[in-house]
Formats: C-alpha cells, structure tokens, sequence
C-alpha cells in the first residue's frame, strides 16, 4: 500500500539509530561553524603594547621600531599593526564576514530547494574550507578581509542548509529537539575555539587548526543522503523511497517495502514555485512576517555584539569567550522543558526572555567602573546572562 511520507518515516523511525548518526554528523558541524564565526575574535586580539616614541605615524616600519606588543599572543593586529588609525581594519574585516552570511542566508535556501540540499550543502562546505586556508595563509590584510567575506558567504549558507538538512531526516515530533541540540552545539563550539585559543597562541597556527575540522565534516559529508522530503517534494518518488529504506535499514528495521504515494503538492513543470512574496500578499500573514523579522534581526545584532565582544570584556581573554559560549548551554534543557509544557506558550515565554535580555544589557551601563572587581566581575556576568536570554529568545 502507498504511503504519505509521514506515515513512511513513521514506519522507517523517526529518530532511531541509523538517523542519529546521520544527524550527528551534521550536529557537531556546529562547532566547526562556531570555530569560523568566533576566529575574528582571537585572530584580532589587541595585545597590550605601548609605544616609546609618541607620534611615530609615518609607516608601518617606522611604528615597527617603537611599538611592543605583549608576547603571550599574535594575532592580524601584531602582524599588520592594525592600531590607532588603522584599528578599524579588525571590525571592518568581521563586518565583512557577516555582510558574507547575510548574502549567503539569502541566496543558498533557494539554490537548495532547486538543486537539492545535498549538493549545495556540500558544495558550500567545500568553498568554506578552502577559503578558510586562504584566511590563514593571507599575506596581507587586504586578502585576509576579502577571504572573510567569502568565508561568511559559504560559511552562513551552509550552516543553513546544514541546520535544513538535519531536520529533514526525522520525523516533525523531533524538530524541537534536533534544532536545539545544534544550537546547543555551536554554544559548545565557542568554548571549545577559546581553548584552541588558549593551547594556540599563534594567529596563522590557530587558523590552520580552526580551520582542519572542516575537512573532516567534508569527508563525512560524502556519504550522507539526500533529504527524502525534498526528493518527496520534487516527485522523486523513488530516491525519496531508496532513501527511506536506507534509514529504516540503519534504523535495525529490515525487510520494510516502503512506496510512496505522489505528492499531491508537486509542481508541474509550467508552475513556479513559492516565493518571498507569499509571506506578505495575506495582511495577517505580512504583519507577523514583519515582526518576526525585527524580533530575529533584534536578537542576531545584540546576541553577536556581545559575543563578539566578550575579548573585549575585563579579565583573562580565553575565559571570557569560553563563558559566551557555556553560559548557553542551560538554555538548551530549560527551552525543552518549557516547549513541553502547555501553560507556557511560546508567545509568553519569549516575550519574557527578551524582557529579561533587554534588562540584563541595560543594567550593565550603569555599573560602577571606578570598582576594579565590581566591574571585572559584574559586567561580563550581566553581558552573558544577556546572551543566555537571548539565545532562549532564538531557540523559540
């Protein structure tokens, strides 16, 4: 008997052994994507240095023989001497990465839903690798920041159909608990970069082993399947059916005939597909649309300006950025048990978070700085307690 694709994946399994590997792959990718949005923030560390002629501004080699960097790292700003009137390179060149992820954001969904997501997947892994090396091997700024763009381009579009990808092999009761688990991931991710950070102290060395797990994932990569809702959705009904048996194989369930029924919502080849416009031709539609965007544009600006800035922040450099990323990870349970739970409301809850986001942010600019401790102590926990919200508000 034809089945609908749900049902199949019911029988297949929705989440058993052979799609936890499958997931698992894509998963712990995070931390490779983690490693490539946090580089700049060890890779552009401001060493403490002074400078024993004031007003030496005539050249890079003239500066060169006054300035002295701290020695207990490297990073772009020792090599190219990227301060005073040069500082603004080390934000221009993280711009440049998220001006990449906003186009990649942009342009790799819809290349995925009409190639595939395997290939494009792949595809941007690839590039992402490559132009990894080339940000580590850069011989001057100018080649460094224009890799960072196509780094964030790749980089941002392949987390995206990654993240896709991974939901798409389970089945819709596991969409909360595969899509937080990544989240949780990338949060792990970033303490797991500051300890490469700590172990690393060399900015091109860094880069390199930053970079290295990439090549892994791609390799992996390989022997992953197509989505079988995206060949369901194309009217691929065999793929979507020898894909469906492969993970009721992995699974531990042999001997299942599984046949698909035709998708009734497949295009015929004179029809376009959805575009943007749909979300915004219905008024109710267009409005929560709209508020939507603001609320994850809101919460995207303020959660990476203070995980960018947590090298920034007081105290040792490495603990910082570690704390960015682990103070996270309780996000993960406590948005699970709230998602269970029916007097919660997902309204309700993120009206909260982002409530207490804003205040913790907010809180910080009234600190007392003239209390050394106070303030060491205080405004990186306020500033991490801010992010912690916010990343509750992104799981929602």
């Amino acid at each position: 008997m034809a089945l609908g694709l749900e049902e199949a994946l019911g029988m297949a399994g929705e989440f058993g052994g052979g799609q936890r590997r499958l997931t698992a792959c894509l998963v712990l990718l995070q931390v490779y994507v983690a490693f490539q949005s946090m580089l700049i923030v060890l890779v552009g560390a401001v060493p403490e240095y002074h400078i024993d002629q004031e007003g030496v501004q005539a050249s890079k080699a003239e500066l060169a023989k006054h300035i002295h960097f701290a020695d207990n790292f490297t990073s772009i700003v020792t090599e190219w001497y990227l301060i005073e009137q040069e500082a603004y390179k080390v934000s221009l060149a993280s711009s440049l990465f998220f001006a990449g992820l906003l186009i990649g954001n942009i342009t790799f969904g819809p290349l995925s839903d009409k190639l595939g997501r395997k290939p494009v997947y792949i595809s941007g892994l690839f590039f992402d690798v490559v132009f990894g090396y080339v940000t580590a091997l850069a011989p001057n700024y100018d080649v460094f920041a224009v890799s960072r763009f196509f780094v964030g381009i790749v980089n941002g579009g392949m987390a995206l159909v990654s993240f896709v990808l991974t939901q798409e092999y389970v089945g819709k009761s596991f969409w909360s608990f595969t899509g937080s688990l990544t989240n949780l991931t990338f949060a792990v991710g970033i303490a797991v970069y500051a300890l490469l950070g700590y172990c690393v102290r060399e900015w091109r060395h860094l880069a390199l082993v930053s970079n290295t797990p990439g090549v892994l994932f791609l390799l992996l990569s390989f022997i992953l399947p197509e989505s079988p809702r995206w060949l369901y959705s194309q009217g691929k009904m065999a793929e979507a059916e020898e894909v469906l048996q492969y993970i009721a194989l992995g699974n531990g369930k042999e001997g299942l005939n599984l046949k698909l029924k035709p998708n009734a919502g497949t295009l015929q080849k004179d029809e376009s597909a959805p575009g943007v416009l749909n979300l915004v031709k219905h008024p109710m539609l267009r409005w929560r649309t709209v508020i939507l965007m603001y609320i994850w544009y809101v919460c995207s600006f303020v959660y990476y300006g203070l995980t960018l800035n947590a090298g920034e922040l007081r105290g040792n450099l490495y603990l910082n950025v570690a704390l960015s990323g682990l103070v996270e990870v309780p996000a993960f349970p406590l948005c699970m048990f709230l998602i269970e739970k029916s007097w919660c409301g997902r309204r309700k809850t993120m009206t909260c978070f982002l409530i207490f986001a804003g205040f913790a942010c907010m809180f910080t600019m009234f600190l007392p700085t003239n209390a050394e401790m106070l303030a060491w102590v205080s405004v990186p926990c306020l500033a991490d307690l801010g992010a912690f919200w916010l990343h509750l508000c992104h799981l929602w």
